[in-house]
């Protein structure tokens, strides 16, 4: 997780975020967070009916189109590719993808 994490004050509008997803530099996904099905806050309340949420946890809640197995042809990553995940004024993360 990272590159680091920002506070609400930071962030004007959580749900207009623009998101980039590249697989050795290129554009794999390109969408912006105000295509969340379901909201923010909606999300916590949800999850809090049923756990307790504690400082530091994190809800992950998957990925917009055009991840690889569904593309004609399917791509799937291999050892060495580098994958960038960028979130407008959050910042970038880079992962370069190992051996198994």
């Amino acid at each position: 997780m990272g590159p680091w994490i920002a506070t609400a004050d930071e962030i004007p509008d959580p749900h207009n975020l623009p998101i980039a997803c590249r697989v050795n530099g290129a554009t794999k996904q390109e969408p912006n967070t105000s295509f969340m099905y379901f909201k923010i806050p909606r999300i916590i309340a949800e999850l809090s009916y049923g756990l307790t949420l504690e400082p530091g946890d994190i809800i992950s809640t998957g990925t917009p189109a055009g991840v690889g197995h569904a593309r004609t042809p399917p791509e799937f990553m291999n050892a060495g590719d580098v994958l960038e995940t960028e979130v407008a004024g959050l910042g970038l993360l880079r992962n370069r993808i190992g051996k198994i």
